[in-house]
């Protein structure tokens, strides 16, 4: 007879903080699949979920290997190596049929609710914190040793990828890149600007480095984030001024390198409420901005920049279909079109995951991975 296991979790108490203790994990019900982590990336989505006011196991990007099946589960057996996607498609419902499975209105963690959880969708069975069941986060829980999913929530690896590279694909790469390939068309002619180049702008960058775009010019305030987007495939690079409101100087610049017009398209990756409509600045008339970061804030926008005929997007998850795009991801890697080795600065177990968190926030890590044993 099947029973519970025990794994080493983080749990966030909704208050700022957050504990490495044990958490007990049922055998896979119907449809589900219990999946024993080997690396788990980390974003600031998880530092966020810090103060999301409630319990809840913590992460959501991983990667590792089926541990168990439940009932009607045939995709997948144990030793499957897979990635986890947190936006997993239901296949059914109004979005889910006309391809915008990121949106899927039955199982999407954030498109109803918010903060990583909607009410009436949340997982409550299956994990337990000290006796109660507790809520994973985006419906995955990943900083734990062992999470259990639905199986829409996994992707068999299909090329030898080590766990911490597979594990950033979840969210990180998957966001810039598919920002990229699944929302414009662009081509060798084409020139675009990528504000911030952390972890997601440079996935961005390499996006746009597959999809063939001629100019490719990073803006950010760091010098050294500059240099790491040239190995990423930035063809051009702005050093912006931090007390340049709007990035308006540094718009200036872009217009100068793109025969005074203007980018094609501009992609917003700083997650700063005030450089939300940064990009609509960098783009010539009738281009396309695209604001990445997942702001949420309340702006003001000067409708000024909207002049003429500009286009602002607003994608979730790079419009993310995870049996469609995570292959080609990791086809990409094979073929050594998308670096994901060379994007993880360093690893930590889960007991060092403060000073994970602690790194990320300073800027230190282009991708900090939680590895386990």
């Amino acid at each position: 007879m099947e029973t519970s296991i025990s794994a080493l979790t983080a749990v966030a108490d909704g208050q700022g903080s957050f504990t490495i203790g044990q958490t007990q994990v049922s055998p896979p019900a119907v449809g589900e699949v219990v999946v024993k982590m080997k690396a788990a990336g980390l974003c600031h989505t998880d530092h966020d979920s810090l103060n999301w006011g409630k319990l809840i196991v913590m992460g959501h990007e991983g990667a590792g290997e089926v541990h168990a099946v439940g009932e009607g589960v045939t995709d997948f057996e144990p030793g499957d190596q897979v990635v986890l996607n947190w936006a997993t498609p239901c296949y059914h419902c109004f979005q889910c049929k006309r391809g915008n499975e990121h949106i899927c209105e039955e199982n999407s963690p954030v498109v109803a609710g918010g903060n990583g959880f909607t009410p009436g969708h949340a997982h409550l069975e299956g994990t337990l914190w000290r006796g109660k069941p507790i809520e994973r986060s985006f419906n995955l829980g990943t900083l734990a040793e062992y999470a259990l999913v639905k199986a829409s929530a996994l992707v068999k690896m299909t090329t030898d990828i080590p766990f911490a590279s597979a594990s950033i694909v979840s969210c990180g790469v998957m966001t810039g890149v598919g920002s990229v390939i699944n929302v414009i068309d662009g081509g060798s002619e084409d020139s675009a600007a990528v504000l911030g180049t952390g972890g997601v702008g440079l996935n961005v960058i390499q996006g746009l480095k597959i999809a063939g775009v001629g100019k490719i010019i990073a803006v950010d305030i760091n010098p050294e984030r500059l240099t790491m987007a040239k190995v990423f495939g930035a063809t051009h690079t702005v050093l912006a001024r931090r007390e340049d409101t709007g990035l308006l100087q540094a718009a200036e610049t872009v217009k100068t390198m793109t025969n005074g017009r203007g980018a094609d398209y501009a992609f917003e990756c700083t997650a700063i409420p005030a450089l939300g409509a940064a990009p609509l600045a960098m783009i010539r008339n009738a281009g396309t901005a695209v604001q990445v970061s997942g702001i949420e804030q309340e702006i003001n926008i000067d409708m000024n920049l909207f002049e003429w005929d500009k286009i602002y997007l607003n994608p979730l998850y790079g419009k993310c279909s995870p049996r469609r795009d995570f292959p080609k991801l990791m086809d990409w890697y094979a073929d050594g079109k998308l670096l994901l080795d060379e994007m993880i600065t360093r690893t930590y177990p889960l007991t060092d995951l403060q000073q994970g968190l602690d790194d990320m926030l300073a800027g230190r890590n282009a991708k900090g991975v939680i590895v386990f044993d």
